[in-house]
């Protein structure tokens, strides 16, 4: 085996020098990396937003907005109804003396180059007259006629007697540029101080405030009072969403600022265009999260996931041959996290459209295909009147609940509207049924995912999932027609 000489400098001196500097050109290598790193950085920041700003603020509008609030009409007691004196005092209090005007201020955005804007229903919604300002330099003043709104997305959608506009597009929201961190520009009217630019980052996506297709994107750019309808571009002009609401405690800007996404705008506004009013997909089903309780006690579930059917009335769902206990997992090739998912994306699907839909039953996958009917013209389907019941039905005393079959005393007492199933009569206010929300008057339809309609059936059921090893029982209950499913404890039994 040969080695190496290594020769080592007597003059320790010279050591040194050679030390330091090898160290000093091993830091200057870590400087010049370092340096780079930061350029690089620094280079995904934007220098400016001016020319973005520049690029589309023509599209952008300011809406102002008027209302006539009626005053009292009519001399209101000053002469006797039928008096020959009744026309002269109408006639000088016609629109009545506290009659006003009544402005509002907001903002839109041009989306074709023939006139039609985007804004939020809010802006004009009971408005007699929509103005619209465009960009310094534009038409100033120019009346708009509403084309259609959507209470349900806070969206209308206004069209204006002009041609070649400027006009922009809408971007993905869920896409490039839309990322939680991505930079993003407000537009708009804030507080009628005219046009404003400001500037934020994506803070959050697929928040939900309190409506049914909510999807908003939630920005730090400050959007206040006057913002509403204005658009979010993404650093590529694109609109990914129409601000419209705040979170503050004083009615300012906090950082805390949501816009509808564009991927629920852009349909809807489709939608309003073509046909004044939307359209979407129904299923015709009642819904509900699974919690993680209920994994246990439905077969196949290995987390909580999808939409647990509640009810299934006459509609598109019951063709397809769907149940109540099913879990859709899988929709139009979308896996199925939770129930808002699933809403939003029938919602967004046209109407008659064939979709293929995967449930969860019994422990099985089956295979659908529901042809989607139309929400706005579905109606409620009323449950059947409760048939005759038993002269002395059973009782039992389980899970914390006294239950009965039920009675005509009992569906007079509680209201029923249940033919079929176990109402509560008393619960214990310890128990886990109370802690979970069940009351008296309450009606338990199904059991571990079957339909029961005696005490028998019930412990049956019980013994069942027992025997099978689950620690928890599905009950689907029914409060006033509407329909839950709730996990309970068998540890108790």
């Amino acid at each position: 085996m040969k080695s190496t000489a290594i020769a080592i400098p007597q003059d320790q001196g010279q050591l040194r020098r050679l030390v330091t500097a090898f160290f000093a050109t091993l830091g200057l290598v870590f400087v010049l990396v370092l340096a780079q790193s930061t350029m690089s950085s620094a280079q995904t920041r934007p220098a400016t937003f001016a020319d973005l700003a520049e690029q589309v603020s023509p599209a952008v509008v300011n809406i102002t907005t008027s209302t006539t609030i009626a005053g009292r009409t009519g001399p209101q007691g000053l002469v006797p109804e039928g008096s020959p004196f009744e026309d002269f005092f109408n006639d000088l209090d016609r629109g009545g003396p506290g009659a006003r005007r009544s402005s509002a201020l907001g903002s839109g955005f041009v989306i074709s180059a023939d006139g039609y804007i985007v804004t939020n229903n809010h802006v004009i919604e009971g408005a007699d007259e929509i103005l619209i300002e465009f960009y310094p330099g534009g038409e100033p003043g120019v009346p708009a006629e509403l084309v259609g709104t959507d209470p349900n997305t806070d969206i209308a959608v206004l069209k204006v007697d002009l041609t070649d506009l400027p006009y922009v597009s809408f971007g993905d929201s869920s896409g490039e540029g839309s990322r939680v961190g991505d930079w993003v520009m407000a537009m708009g009217n804030p507080l009628g101080q005219g046009f404003s630019v400001s500037a934020g980052i994506v803070s959050a996506r697929n928040r939900a405030l309190s409506g049914t297709y909510d999807d908003y994107i939630q920005t730090d750019a400050a959007i206040n009072r006057g913002n509403s309808g204005g658009p979010l571009f993404n650093m590529n002009g694109e609109v990914i969403g129409v601000n419209t609401a705040i979170l503050s405690p004083n009615g300012g800007s906090i950082g805390i600022g949501f816009a509808m996404s564009s991927a629920v705008v852009s349909n809807v506004v489709e939608q309003l265009k073509e046909f004044g009013e939307t359209r979407r997909g129904w299923l015709g089903v009642r819904i509900q999260d699974v919690t993680p309780d209920m994994v246990d006690a439905i077969d196949g579930l290995d987390m909580a996931r999808g939409a647990l059917v509640t009810d299934v009335p006459a509609g598109p769902a019951e063709e397809a041959g769907m149940l109540s206990g099913d879990v859709i997992t899988v929709f139009d090739g979308v896996e199925i996290e939770d129930t808002r998912e699933l809403v939003r994306i029938v919602g967004n699907s046209p109407v008659g459209k064939e979709v293929p839909v995967e449930v969860l039953r019994e422990g099985d996958t089956a295979q659908l295909t529901v042809v989607l009917g139309r929400r706005e013209t579905s109606e409620a389907v009323a449950f059947p009147a409760s048939s005759e019941p038993e002269e002395e039905p059973a009782q039992a005393e389980v899970l914390g609940l006294t239950l009965s079959e039920i009675t005509t005393d009992l569906s007079e007492q509680f209201g029923l509207t249940a033919e079929e199933g176990l109402v509560i009569t008393a619960i214990d206010p310890d128990s886990e049924a109370a802690s979970k929300g069940l009351v008296e008057g309450d009606v338990i339809t199904e059991a571990g995912q079957q339909a029961i309609s005696t005490v028998a059936d019930l412990e049956t059921r019980i013994a069942d999932a027992t025997e099978a090893g689950r620690k928890s029982i599905l009950l689907l209950v029914r409060r006033g027609g509407d329909p839950r499913f709730v996990a309970l404890s068998l540890d108790a039994e």
